[in-house]
C-alpha cells in the first residue's frame, strides 16, 4: 500500500473534523520547527509514532521513517560539511572538516525533517481529500475554487507516487538496472522514469479539467455540499494539545 494513501478506520483521529486535522498538523509542524533542542525533536518523532500506532498506521509510519532517514542522512552530510560554527572536531592539516556547531546543526535538521514529515503522512492517511475540501468550504468559507486547488495538490501526491512505482516496475521488466550502485548511472536512469511520469501527469490534468467542467465546477458554492462537518469536543481537545506542544517546544 502506498504510504500516503487514505486508510479507512474508526479511531479517534479518523473521526476528527478535517479542518481540525489540517490545523493540528500545521501546529505540530510549527512545534517541530521552533524547537532548537535535538531531544525535543526526538520526543516529537516518538510521540508521532505512538499516535500513528494508535490510529492503526504504525507499520506505514515506520516505513516512512525508514525512507526519511535517507533524506535526513543527506541533509546531515550537507550541514556537517558547510556549517562552520563552534569548535573544530576534525582537522586535516589546516583544513577543518567539521565542527561542533556543524554536528549539532546536522542532527537538529535531520530530526526536524523527520518530525515534520510524519504528521503530514498521518493527515493523508486518515483524511479523505473530498472531506477536507468540503470542510474548508463549509467551515472556513474558502471559495470552492481555492479549496479544490489545495486538496487536488494533496490528492495527486499519493497518485503520482503510485504511478512512479508502476513506471519503475515496468522499466525493470524491460531490463533497466535500477539496483546499480554507480551514482552517475543512477542519475542517468532518472530520465526513463521522469518522462513517462510527466506525460501521464499531463494526461491526468487534461482529463481532470474536463471532468470538473462537466460536473459544474464553476457553479459550486458553499451551499453545494450536503455535509456540514460540525466541530465536536474532541476537536477542541486536539487543538489544545497541539498548542501545548508548541509552548513546550518554545520553552525547552
Amino acid at each position: 500500500m502506498n504510504l500516503l494513501q487514505y486508510q479507512p478506520g474508526e479511531s479517534f483521529l479518523h473521526k476528527l473534523n478535517p479542518v481540525t486535522k489540517l490545523l493540528a498538523v500545521f501546529l505540530y509542524c510549527v512545534a517541530c520547527i521552533i524547537s532548537d533542542s535535538i531531544f525535543v525533536e526526538l520526543g516529537l518523532i516518538f510521540l508521532m509514532l505512538i499516535i500513528c500506532f494508535f490510529a492503526g498506521l504504525g507499520k506505514r509510519a515506520l516505513s516512512l521513517t525508514k525512507n526519511l532517514l535517507i533524506l535526513g542522512g543527506m541533509m546531515f552530510i550537507l550541514q556537517l560539511l558547510f556549517v562552520r560554527t563552534g569548535t573544530p572536531l576534525l582537522k586535516i592539516g589546516s583544513l577543518c572538516i567539521f565542527t561542533t556547531g556543524g554536528v549539532f546543526s546536522a542532527l537538529l535538521l535531520s530530526c526536524r525533517i523527520i518530525a515534520t514529515m510524519l504528521p503530514m503522512m498521518l493527515l493523508f492517511a486518515i483524511t479523505q481529500m473530498t472531506d477536507l475540501c468540503g470542510a474548508m468550504v463549509k467551515r472556513l468559507h474558502i471559495p470552492y475554487r481555492y479549496a479544490f486547488i489545495v486538496t487536488t495538490a494533496f490528492r495527486f501526491v499519493p497518485l503520482f507516487t503510485s504511478e512512479f512505482h508502476d513506471i519503475e516496475d515496468a522499466q525493470k521488466a524491460r531490463g533497466v538496472e535500477y539496483d546499480t550502485k554507480n551514482i552517475f548511472k543512477k542519475i542517468g536512469l532518472v530520465v526513463p522514469l521522469v518522462v513517462p511520469l510527466l506525460m501521464s501527469s499531463l494526461k491526468k490534468v487534461d482529463a481532470g479539467a474536463m471532468s470538473a467542467e462537466v460536473r459544474g465546477f464553476n457553479l459550486r458554492t458553499v451551499r453545494s455540499g450536503y455535509r456540514d462537518y460540525p466541530f465536536a469536543a474532541g476537536d477542541g481537545v486536539c487543538i489544545a494539545l497541539t498548542v501545548v506542544l508548541i509552548i513546550i517546544s518554545a520553552l525547552l
